[in-house]
């Protein structure tokens, strides 16, 4: 059994580096500019030898410069693209040497190669087949019979895609992109005409560089709902052609579809610079470049604080996207926390209800979840977090949560700091003095007369002067948030508060006297 393993680039062995080096002496006449010629072929080979190739590239290029009628100078040169996986420019190189010496194999053979993987399966063969005339060359023989093969496979391919069989495609075409191992002797008929070669065997990457292969497992990607692999294969387009406005613009809506819209400008940006007037490219620009302004004054407005700016930016999103669900999932979960820290808690439900109908994020439902507890909504909050642990108990900041709210539950049977003083838990320091300073002067001890409700208001009071001590003090305001009373005697905590001096600090700052009596 023979076995043959391709490459993807050209194999410079110590032989074919020596015929680099030494063809030199062959290839230029006497003179000046052929002496030039002679000096930038030994530097390019020295260069290459060395594995330099874009130093061994520039030499060349001086060579070709110096001789354009000498094959040997652009052989090396298009060596050398073929190498650094230019192969567009080595196949213009090669079809020059071919055009100036016809019957140079090795020129015909590289050649032969680059369009085997592009997949322009029918030219290569005809360089295959020439070859193995001409030389009865098994190792051609057996690529002839490759790209054979490849070409039914691929129309197998092709039939898959028309009958909505996309995963058979994209398995096929996997193998044709990517690798491949193939008994000639099991897979095509035309074995039979060359017996010698019918045990041969194949493992090698085929049609890496097929813009048209990859387009084509693109779509089948997309069908089978794998957006990041159909990105990846048409990114390869891009590249594998200069031109492919239309690439650009199926990579920009696959990004924006996923609700990646600054990656999707981008791409589109790209298609613009090819052709600025694109029938396509053009009006899907103007939407996403809005939509990713708008996106970026929401988190400009987060990171200030300025939430209600931050909603504003993003109900822009929602007029101006109203198809694409994850560009209104973006929206939407990014309005459930502005609209939560904005103070407007019914709203933001109603913002993280709409995402979580788009998709079931674990994020998305802490921040629904965050919001319940803000409303004190703690059984709506705990099956939030319950939600998310059930499928995945790691997580985190559910497992945090959770603790929280079920501290809060507890303690919201006890007592509330912020009901006390009517407040919101979003409320500000300014806020919540100026609610003590009413509740204060509501409840003041001076306002009753002696009996059950003097009693009651100097109960209250205390209340209200202890509500003041938490909930201006950041760091007893977070333990409170947290689900721990930093003034329970039970937590051990709550030393260095004295109501009786909350009493006096209201007195200096009111119209109020108030004695205390002790028996």
């Amino acid at each position: 059994m023979e076995c043959w393993q391709y490459s993807s680039y050209c194999r410079l062995s110590s032989a074919c580096l020596l015929f680099l080096s030494l063809d030199a002496l062959f290839s230029v006449s006497k003179g000046n500019t052929q002496d030039d010629v002679m000096r930038h072929l030994a530097l390019g080979g020295d260069f290459l030898a060395r594995g330099q190739l874009q130093d061994a590239l520039h030499q060349f290029h001086s060579a070709v410069e110096g001789d354009p009628s000498n094959y040997l100078t652009y052989f090396k040169r298009g060596t050398v693209y073929f190498a650094l996986g230019k192969a567009k420019l080595a196949v213009i190189d090669f079809n020059k040497v071919l055009e100036l010496k016809p019957d140079f194999t090795g020129a015909r053979n590289q050649r032969a190669h680059i369009l085997l993987k592009q997949g322009n399966l029918e030219e290569a063969k005809a360089d295959f087949l020439h070859i193995y005339q001409q030389e009865n060359n098994g190792e051609a023989y057996s690529n002839f019979i490759r790209a054979e093969n490849l070409q039914s496979d691929i129309a197998i391919a092709e039939a898959h895609v028309n009958q909505n069989d996309y995963s058979t495609s994209v398995d096929l075409l996997s193998r044709i992109i990517e690798v491949s191992t193939i008994n000639a002797n099991h897979v095509h008929k035309s074995c039979a005409r060359f017996p010698k070669y019918s045990n041969t065997y194949f493992v090698t990457q085929v049609c890496p560089w097929s813009s048209y292969l990859r387009e084509l497992r693109s779509q089948c990607y997309v069908a089978l709902n794998d957006p990041l692999s159909a990105i990846l294969d048409l990114r390869s387009t891009t590249k594998l052609q200069s031109d492919n406005t239309d690439g650009f613009y199926k990579l920009s809506i696959l990004h924006y579809q996923l609700g990646q819209a600054h990656e999707s400008l981008k791409e589109v940006r790209d298609c613009l610079k090819l052709d600025p007037d694109h029938k396509d490219c053009f009006p899907h620009y103007k939407k996403v470049k809005k939509v990713d302004k708008f996106l970026n004054d929401a988190q400009a407005a987060t990171e200030k604080e300025d939430y209600a700016a931050c909603v504003d930016s993003l109900s822009k999103i929602l007029k101006t996207e109203t198809k694409v669900p994850m560009i209104r999932y973006l929206a939407f979960s990014k309005l459930c926390v502005c609209q939560g820290k904005n103070g407007q808690e019914s709203e933001a439900i109603e913002s993280c209800n709409a995402g979580l109908e788009i998709s079931r994020d674990p994020e998305l439902l802490c921040d629904r979840a965050e919001v319940y507890l803000t409303m004190e909504m703690y059984d709506e909050a705990m099956r939030d977090y319950h939600e998310v642990l059930d499928h995945n108990e790691g997580y985190g900041r559910a497992k945090e949560g959770l603790q929280r709210a079920q501290r809060l539950l507890k303690q919201s049977e006890k007592r509330d700091y912020y009901k006390i003083l009517g407040v919101k838990r979003s409320a500000t320091k300014r806020e919540i003095v100026k609610a003590y300073r009413k509740a204060a002067q509501q409840w003041h001890p001076d306002n009753f007369q002696d009996g059950p409700e003097k009693k009651k208001a100097e109960k209250k009071f205390i209340d209200i002067a202890a509500a003041k001590e938490v909930l201006t003090n950041e760091e007893k305001r977070a333990k409170f948030d947290a689900g721990e009373d930093p003034l329970d005697p039970e937590s051990g905590q709550h030393q260095g508060f004295n109501p009786f001096q909350q009493f006096r600090n209201f007195q200096s700052d009111g119209p109020f006297t108030y004695r205390f009596y002790f028996n």
